[in-house]
């Protein structure tokens, strides 16, 4: 046989083998891939789900909050009368103005109601409870013009 034909064979089946181990190596690592792809899918479906249960927690959580904050006045460890007391909901909850009810205010009270577990003021309450404290709180009064005259 001719060296030239035996060289030819031999670099024939070289590139073969080069493409047949090029090919399974590609279908190896694709189907690894397309494996781990399907397992981190499975893995943020359970994230997502899980996140979504916490977020309707929350969200009972708050709302539950908020429901506490307007029913306040009404639960027997409330110290004023319900009727003078005046919701307001954000930065504070409620402002209360004792003896109002009887026409004899005696002063005010500014209210901020906490329920659950982390009973924490917010960075903008804590300012407004530091403003109050202060005495950094005024009386203003804006007059409307009456209507005009003919």
């Amino acid at each position: 046989m001719d060296t030239g034909l035996i060289i030819a064979i031999v670099i024939a089946i070289a590139i073969l083998l080069i493409l047949l181990s090029y090919y399974f190596i590609k279908w190896r690592m694709e189907s690894r891939f397309h494996h781990w792809l399907e397992i981190e899918r499975q893995v943020l479906e359970q994230e997502r789900g899980r996140i979504r249960k916490e977020a309707v927690i929350q969200s009972r959580a708050v709302l539950g909050g908020k429901f506490v904050e307007q029913l306040t006045p009404y639960l027997p460890q409330f110290a004023y009368d319900p009727t003078e007391a005046r919701f307001i909901g954000s930065p504070i909850d409620l402002i209360v103005f004792p003896g109002l009810a009887t026409g004899d205010p005696q002063g005010i009270v500014i209210m901020e109601i906490k329920s659950g577990k982390n009973c924490q003021l917010t960075p903008n309450e804590r300012k407004i409870r530091q403003l109050i404290e202060d005495g950094m709180v005024r009386w203003e009064m804006i007059e409307q013009p009456g209507q005009a005259e003919e």
